[in-house]
């Protein structure tokens, strides 16, 4: 499973997004300082760093540049209420690998960890590097691709994400709201008829009988459930 560490003095922050991330299928540590933080980097192995700026004790500046002088090369994402270019510049020099300010959307957020973690080409403990079988479909949520004997389906990146995010809570019902906010963020809601648009998009290309579904189920009055 792939390890993420929060750092991060801002409670409700952290607490939100070790929450959020959970809620994705990682496993999240935490810590409320610098040095804790560091500590932590140091002594576990983990797949991602999530590290705020401002904090007591030891700054992300300050934790980044000092697991970078230990060779520790964990990718970082640092976080901060600040935006001027130059903090993004120290942030980045110090060994960062990318830089988001707050306030920020869940899906953007979600967006750039993907991406680092796709980036850093972790193979053996991604389990998004796996095939997959839904269906009569094998699907690669690393490489967003999908085929059926052998021949590839066109899903788009947001159908990607909205079976991606259906598998990891396979066999489990998955409600509208949750789905919505996982894909689309919180700071954009569309309606509920838009998620049961793509859904029928999804059923088209997976279900042998689209009309008649075996594979994503509705659950009347709640969401989705795929069934694998």
């Amino acid at each position: 499973m792939i390890k993420i560490l929060i750092v991060e003095d801002e409670l409700p922050m952290l607490q939100g997004l070790k929450d959020n991330l959970e809620f994705e299928g990682y496993e999240v540590d935490t810590a409320t300082n610098g040095a804790d933080g560091l500590d932590k980097l140091l002594t576990n192995q983990f797949n991602l760093v999530l590290l705020d700026v401002m904090m007591p004790e030891l700054s992300g500046f300050d934790v980044c540049k000092a697991a970078r002088a230990k060779g520790n090369k964990t990718p970082v994402i640092m976080l901060t209420a600040k935006g001027e270019e130059i903090d993004k510049v120290l942030g980045l020099e110090f060994g960062a690998d990318d830089y988001i300010t707050k306030p920020f959307s869940l899906r953007e957020l979600l967006a750039r960890v993907r991406a680092i973690l796709r980036r850093s080409n972790i193979e053996g403990n991604n389990p998004d590097n796996q095939v997959y079988q839904i269906g009569n479909m094998l699907v690669n949520f690393s490489g967003y691709t999908a085929t059926i004997e052998g021949r590839e389906v066109k899903l788009s990146y947001k159908e990607f994400e909205i079976l991606h995010y259906l598998h990891n809570h396979k066999n489990e019902t998955v409600d509208r709201d949750d789905l919505l906010d996982a894909i689309w963020g919180t700071d954009y809601q569309p309606t509920s008829r838009t998620i049961d648009n793509f859904i029928l998009k999804l059923r088209q290309k997976i279900e042998v009988d689209s009309n008649d579904p075996r594979i994503i189920m509705t659950v009347h009055g709640v969401g989705y459930k795929l069934v694998v």
